[in-house]
């Protein structure tokens, strides 16, 4: 092994799986770090919040012992890592640590001002999923639009729903539809291309991102919120939880959503007021709704929203795919490389 290699701690799980990490390093970096791995067992078991557990205060949606990270990481200049906490008590233990690559959109599970205070670079790889959830949102709008999730329920209780063919009961298409489209990031951008060759009316909000011409020029329009949402047969969220955002679908903003409307969500649990959204559901002021996250996961065995028919309901897997994995590895060893390089980061933190 080369001497001058500079020592790079690998951290990944069954997503992110160390192999990834390794063979993109590699490919961009050749022999200039030596490589070590673990393997933390997400997703077989879940992540947990650090907001109730000493000396991990602010860090979220993370896996991994502090003792046994630290304890791996060492003296380790860099750390590449999908879920591994980094807390400040933690820091105090990695003295020689210079970069931290986190292959997920934000560094939740790192106390960025600790990282700041020792100079420590922290990066990570924004839109590495949005791909991924904008193909997941169409087929979750798809799965209630046109009763897929209900068809499929009641064939695996061997109860042939014919009545689902009736006139009254049956789904529209889309293409006599309005979806309107909140939050026009990386994520909202691409679900917006998706929609248009459905021939779908599309209404977007963001207020702080303005429209690309080439979707104004294909009829997609800016909207208010309260437009959006008196005038959407379909609302899918792609909005950041943010002070300004959490609680965004209140009870308010369902009721004022149009009667025998749908609300997807694939972005973030946090979004959305859960009790209030069971409400509209049971009383058909909401024709349906397609949830891939939620305000507590694991969701409880006993939660309202599992048993209601009109929900289409999935465990937060929409940013899973094979090209997720493939595109943050890459990004990720980019940053490395750059590092080495003395080249400034894609993706400061």
């Amino acid at each position: 092994m080369d001497n001058t290699a500079r020592d790079c701690a690998v951290i990944g799980d069954h997503f992110m799986r160390p192999a990834a990490f390794e063979r993109a390093i590699r490919a961009a970096c050749g022999d200039a770090v030596a490589l070590r791995s673990m393997t933390l067992p997400w997703p077989d078991l879940p992540m947990e919040h650090g907001y109730a557990t000493p000396g991990m205060d602010g860090l979220k949606e993370y896996q991994g012992d502090p003792a046994e990270i630290t304890g791996f990481v060492g003296d380790a200049e860099i750390l590449v890592t999908h879920l591994a906490p980094v807390s400040a008590q933690m820091l105090e233990r990695m003295p020689r640590l210079r970069l931290i690559a986190v292959s997920r959109g934000g560094p939740v599970n790192i106390d960025m001002q600790a990282a700041r205070l020792r100079q420590i670079r922290v990066v990570n790889t924004p839109g590495r999923n949005a791909g991924a959830v904008a193909e997941f949102t169409i087929g979750a709008i798809l799965s209630q639009t046109r009763l897929i999730g209900a068809g499929h329920d009641s064939l695996r209780r061997q109860d042939w729903r014919g009545d689902l063919y009736r006139a009254d009961r049956t789904g529209r298409e889309l293409s006599e539809m309005t979806v309107g489209v909140i939050g026009y990031g990386q994520i909202g951008t691409r679900v917006v291309r998706l929609l248009k060759p459905f021939g779908c009316r599309i209404l977007v909000h963001d207020p702080y991102v303005p429209l690309d011409p080439a979707d104004i020029a294909d009829g997609v329009s800016p909207a208010t919120l309260e437009t959006l949402l008196a005038e959407a047969d379909v609302v899918t969220l792609h909005a950041r939880v943010t002070a300004e955002t959490t609680g965004l679908m209140n009870a308010q903003r369902i009721g004022a959503m149009r009667r025998g409307a749908y609300l997807i969500n694939t972005a973030r649990g946090p979004l959305v007021d859960y009790p209030a959204l069971t409400a509209a559901l049971r009383d058909h002021h909401l024709a349906g709704a397609a949830l891939d996250t939620f305000a507590v996961e694991p969701v409880p065995p006993d939660w309202p929203l599992l048993s209601l028919p009109n929900v289409t309901i999935t465990p937060h897997i929409a940013g899973a795919s094979v090209k997720t994995v493939t595109i943050a590895a890459a990004a990720a060893a980019e940053e490395l490389r750059r590092f080495l390089a003395g080249e400034p980061p894609l993706n400061p933190c």
